[in-house]
């Protein structure tokens, strides 16, 4: 439980009602992160109270409270007030959340699309590149999927890339096969396998396109450079 002296404030207004509640700064910044973890409200909270006016030590009345949320327990006011309110970040919060944001989207982009004249990944510089001459905002409170789409608008004109999905076949010997089943998954999903005569293991795995040449690089690094690789157009 953060300090009340550091901790800062987050409103919210409704009906003419004004709620306001002091939280850490941190941990009520990765509550509201759509793609963060988890946290536990009693963990972010300064103090269980629910003021009209924190600055002034002013509590909400119970009967507002009634009349808004349909509870008096802060916990759940909390929340409420969190999830559709307004929270004081600093500025270094606010931008480091926006960087943050904005190296998940890219990452993203780049694992998954493909130039679909080549057919391959793009490397990671080429989608950043794309992303800043596209002057593409990042907001930290919008998950990543939802900014992925729009980072995707604003870059389509700049270079050639769509969200594709391949398939990969792959031959392993027998003495990586089994080792390798839980680095494949973290790929994608194996639509077919067989073990053949010569012990070896053979798979189809599907997988989105710009992961491709990541996995040709794990089975070599996993089976010492004796894996065979094929994308299937």
């Amino acid at each position: 439980m953060v300090n009340v002296d550091e901790a800062i404030i987050a409103k919210y207004e409704y009906c003419g009602e004004h709620f306001e509640i002091l939280v850490d700064p941190d941990l009520a910044a990765e509550f509201r992160n759509p793609d963060g973890q988890d946290v536990a409200i009693e963990d972010l909270l300064a103090v269980e109270e629910i003021f009209k006016d924190s600055k002034k030590g002013d509590k909400a009345s119970e009967e507002a409270m009634l009349k808004i949320f349909e509870t008096t327990d802060p916990i759940e006011v909390s929340k409420v007030i969190l999830e559709k309110g307004h929270v004081q970040l600093t500025a270094e919060q606010k931008r480091q959340m926006q960087e943050d944001k904005r190296r998940l989207v890219i990452n993203k982009i780049s694992r998954e699309a493909i130039n679909p004249q080549s057919g391959l990944p793009h490397p990671a510089q080429r989608i950043e590149n794309a992303v800043n001459e596209g002057k593409v905002k990042f907001d930290p409170f919008v998950s990543v999927d939802q900014q992925v789409q729009t980072a995707l608008k604003a870059i389509k004109p700049l270079i050639p890339i769509r969200f594709e999905k391949v398939k990969v076949a792959v031959r392993l010997p027998g003495s990586s096969a089994g080792g390798a089943y839980s680095a494949i998954h973290h790929f994608g999903e194996i639509l077919n396998e067989e073990w053949q005569q010569d012990g070896s293991w053979i798979g189809i795995v599907e997988m989105p396109g710009g992961l491709q040449d990541d996995f040709a690089a794990k089975m070599a690094e996993i089976s010492s450079g004796e894996a065979e690789t094929k994308t299937i157009k």
